[in-house]
């Protein structure tokens, strides 16, 4: 089998952010997708192990921040590579407290999209969560980042928690 084959799917780049208490935290994912237009819903995918997962389950609330084709390495890197747990991902990024209580990251970012989870599915490594749309918006018009983009012109990697991580 060769599993280069799912590189081939189209993917986007997101930060995906919830909270706990007054604690705040977010990560890079590349699966985030509509699902329903009535009503609109939206699914994301977070490994067990990242602390989003824990605040999202908590919370049942996260937010999409879509990123854009201008987003810098170390700001990809310090939402993708660096744990919460260890550091505040929020000290040095622009941000608002959405309709729903989630932060939503507006450094680098060409919309957003809030959610309340209306379900979740257990898929081993992962859980998808299922969010109920309950407020998105357009920050810019600059072009959203493709997983694609993120790997071939940036020269960007995947975490090892990544869906999409596939070992050297």
């Amino acid at each position: 089998m060769n599993k280069s084959a799912l590189h081939k799917l189209s993917y986007g780049l997101y930060v995906i952010s919830s909270f706990s208490g007054s604690k705040l935290n977010g990560q890079i994912a590349n699966t985030a997708f509509q699902v329903t237009s009535e009503p609109a819903t939206i699914a994301v995918s977070i490994n067990k192990e990242n602390l989003t997962h824990d605040f999202i389950k908590e919370s049942r609330k996260f937010s999409v921040s879509i990123l854009s084709t201008s987003a810098p390495m170390e700001f990809i890197g310090r939402f993708g590579f660096k744990c919460g747990r260890d550091v505040d991902k929020f000290d040095c990024t622009h941000f608002r407290t959405g309709q729903t209580g989630v932060p939503v990251v507006t450094d680098h970012c060409v919309a957003f999209i809030e959610a309340e989870v209306i379900g979740d599915l257990d898929c081993g490594t992962h859980r998808i969560f299922l969010g109920e749309i309950k407020n998105c918006d357009i920050l810019s018009d600059e072009e959203p980042m493709t997983y694609a983009y993120y790997h071939t012109v940036k020269r960007g990697k995947a975490p090892k928690t990544a869906p999409t991580y596939q070992a050297s």
